[in-house]
């Protein structure tokens, strides 16, 4: 059964952070909080994490998941970011968007776009979260907590551990954090096209 803890949404505590770091470390799935919704997570390079997030949402191999970073500086690690890019991306994180960008070699092939070699990014403005990339010191590799039979993402940890709790190594209750997603942005078109509307302003991309 899935370890839970509440964790105070303004004021985290270092010792719960810590712990739910060791336990992504240790090849866990957790679900935390993030600006728009709750997210499923686990390491970059934990291929059977990755799996077995794969399985409690019932996705195909080809789905994208995002890598939650926790700033502008690691985002650029990962992705391809040209000058008018990065100035773009300067101004919207964090915030409610994901990022499509071509990836770098940093980034494992499996996680890639199969033909575009592409990725998804983000920087949520969440003090949880982005305390949890800071102890961590990498991103996060995510997806949206929505489950096979649902349209929107659970909002209540306590449901998330009944349902999950055998699935998951972490559930965190950092409150109420939302349940609309990113606005999903394809940096790779010029000018950028917003392929999903969520959360985030889309007019801020139209000419």
């Amino acid at each position: 059964m899935a370890q839970f803890f509440e964790i105070h949404p303004q004021d985290p505590q270092p010792r719960l952070i810590r712990r739910s770091v060791e336990i992504l470390l240790e090849g866990g799935v957790i679900i935390y909080p993030t600006d728009s919704s709750y997210a499923l997570g686990c390491r970059i390079g934990e291929k059977s994490a990755m799996e077995r997030i794969r399985s409690i949402r019932a996705l195909e191999d080809k789905h994208n998941f995002t890598l939650v970073c926790r700033d502008l500086s690691e985002i650029t690690t990962y992705a391809r970011i040209d000058n008018r890019a990065f100035r773009l991306l300067k101004g919207l994180t964090p915030g409610p968007y994901t990022f499509i960008c071509q990836a770098t070699k940093q980034v494992p092939r499996r996680l890639l776009h199969p033909k575009r070699k592409t990725i998804g990014i983000r920087v949520p403005d969440n003090v949880i979260c982005l305390a949890l990339l800071a102890a961590l010191d990498q991103p996060i590799l995510s997806t949206t907590l929505i489950l096979p039979q649902d349209e929107m993402p659970l909002t209540d940890p306590y449901e998330m551990r009944e349902l999950l709790g055998p699935q998951v190594d972490l559930v965190i209750d950092g409150g109420f954090c939302g349940l609309e997603p990113t606005t999903v942005v394809d940096m790779t078109q010029e000018p950028p096209l917003v392929s999903r509307l969520g959360k985030g302003d889309p007019s801020l991309f139209e000419e």
